[in-house]
């Protein structure tokens, strides 16, 4: 390639690259914002009640296997052999049982995940629409979420902080 043709490639290329240096980029803190929000407190309260509702569930199951073994240990000696057997395997079933709503409740999908993302919804897009209007009022081209990966940010400069944009776009007070 020669010489002319050489320099005007590499000023074709600086021309499509120039507008992608000059964006404007910007980060939040998703976890920040969520903190401060008081409908995430709401949410996180409802979440805790419904969990401990749950996990005494869960207890009480493992509380009747635990009692059904005992009286199996203590009456043992006094259980014809078909009697014995036919205990371990009601006390096997309580324990598959066990196992299963601990699975669906507090499984990968489980209904407590499910509850959790039904409740967060709402408020994740309400915060979403607000990132939104902050970027584009302050012609952002890129917006990072720190929370998200803070193994991808290795350092931030504060003046480039829009979390407390969209605090103030979601009427939220921030009360250091």
């Amino acid at each position: 390639m020669n010489k002319p043709l050489k320099i005007v490639f590499l000023l074709l290329l600086m021309l499509q690259a120039a507008p992608l240096i000059a964006q404007k980029l910007g980060y939040i803190d998703t976890e920040y914002i969520l903190n401060k929000h008081p409908d995430y407190k709401v949410i996180q309260q409802e979440l805790e009640n419904i969990s401990a509702e749950w996990k005494k569930e869960a207890q009480n199951l493992d509380k009747e296997i635990k009692e059904l073994s005992v009286q199996l240990k203590a009456e043992e000696v006094l259980l014809t052999e078909e009697m014995y057997q036919q205990r371990l395997v009601d006390i096997k079933l309580k324990q598959k049982e066990s196992q299963e709503f601990n699975s669906r409740i507090f499984g990968i999908d489980g209904q407590y995940f499910q509850k959790q993302a039904e409740l967060m919804q709402p408020l994740q897009s309400k915060i979403y629409d607000a990132i939104e209007r902050v970027s584009r009022r302050n012609n952002l081209g890129m917006l990072y979420d720190k929370a998200a990966a803070p193994s991808a940010i290795i350092w931030t400069d504060p003046r480039h902080d829009y979390s407390e944009f969209v605090l103030e776009e979601l009427g939220i007070e921030d009360n250091k």
